[in-house]
């Protein structure tokens, strides 16, 4: 039967159909690019597909969007340092602290250990939307129950503002807090799954915690992890949400989506500005996609198939 399914998946009509899939996919993309050069007059006149009939293209639109011009007098170059400031450590902040929960729950047995779990995977259906408000008022007020504080609204005392205004300290605890339990979860999964005999023998040979999760756990749940952390580099670089809540929309802390947002003036007349943008901003997620891609391949495959 396998070797039957195998066959069908390599005849040429398989192949065809994916071709035109991708053809079909790329379409778009290519009309986007094409756009990018073209210069302003002929993009808000006529469709990216005249370009075939008329040949002139420009890079005057990737110039302006970079260097800054009329209507973009910072250019996109301190929104793209701010969006790597973001995306980095908040990839990197909930990759390490999922890694010890999720070692800790597949491998270290306690009472209540299936309820904490549970209640892991019961915050993931939290919407983001319904947690925002009550974040801007922790970082801005603290946190209290009553007369008693439970989170203290810390003042920066040069300034009189709240300490973590106008840094990326709100997006990083927002980017954590949203995607910790979903990183518990998956590492989790995968982790105890991981072979128990070699787990064992390393504890047998009187292996701490830390030790067989540092040697041991951490190596064999590479392939997730890198998944996981391509997954959420890429949800924080493309995030316009939590962005425009917590930051002020200035070259200081907004990333390069507040910066693409108001990039294409009133009715999309700077469209052919926003799509050089969108192109130059897409150069850094699709390196780190391609320089983990055989990670996230093996961490989709892994544990597929039991037996």
């Amino acid at each position: 039967m396998h070797a039957q399914a195998g066959r069908r998946y390599r005849s040429p009509w398989a192949a065809v159909v994916v071709v035109i899939l991708t053809v079909l996919w790329t379409i778009p993309t290519f009309g986007l690019f094409v756009t990018s050069l073209r210069p302003s007059d002929l993009s808000a006149y006529s469709g990216w597909w005249t370009v075939f009939s008329d040949h002139t293209l420009t890079l005057d639109n990737y110039r302006e969007v970079l260097q800054g011009g009329e209507s973009t007098p910072d250019g996109l170059v301190p929104y793209l340092v701010n969006s790597i400031a973001i995306a980095v450590p908040a990839t990197i902040f909930p990759i390490t602290l999922g890694c010890m929960a999720a070692y800790v729950l597949a491998w270290i047995p306690f009472r209540g250990a299936t309820t904490v779990l549970l209640g892991v995977v019961a915050l993931q259906v939290v919407p983001v939307q319904m947690a925002l408000q009550p974040l801007v008022q922790l970082f801005n007020t603290g946190w209290s129950i009553g007369p008693l504080p439970i989170v203290p609204r810390v003042i920066d005392p040069a300034t009189g503002r709240p300490i973590l205004a106008g840094t990326y300290g709100p997006l990083w605890i927002a980017h954590t807090m949203f995607m910790l339990p979903l990183v518990i979860v998956v590492l989790q999964h995968f982790m105890a799954r991981l072979p128990r005999e070699v787990f064992d023998a390393a504890r047998v040979d009187g292996a701490s915690h830390s030790r067989i999760f540092l040697s041991m756990a951490v190596p064999l749940s590479l392939p997730a992890i890198a998944s996981m952390a391509i997954f959420l580099f890429l949800w924080i670089w493309n995030d316009l949400l939590v962005a425009i809540t917590f930051t002020s929309g200035t070259p200081d802390t907004a990333p390069v989506t507040a910066y693409l947002a108001g990039l294409e003036g009133a009715f999309g007349s700077k469209e052919y500005l926003l799509t050089a943008g969108a192109f130059v901003a897409i150069a850094i997620p699709l390196v780190v996609f391609f320089t983990l891609q055989r990670y996230f391949a093996r961490g989709l495959l892994a544990g597929s198939v039991e037996g």
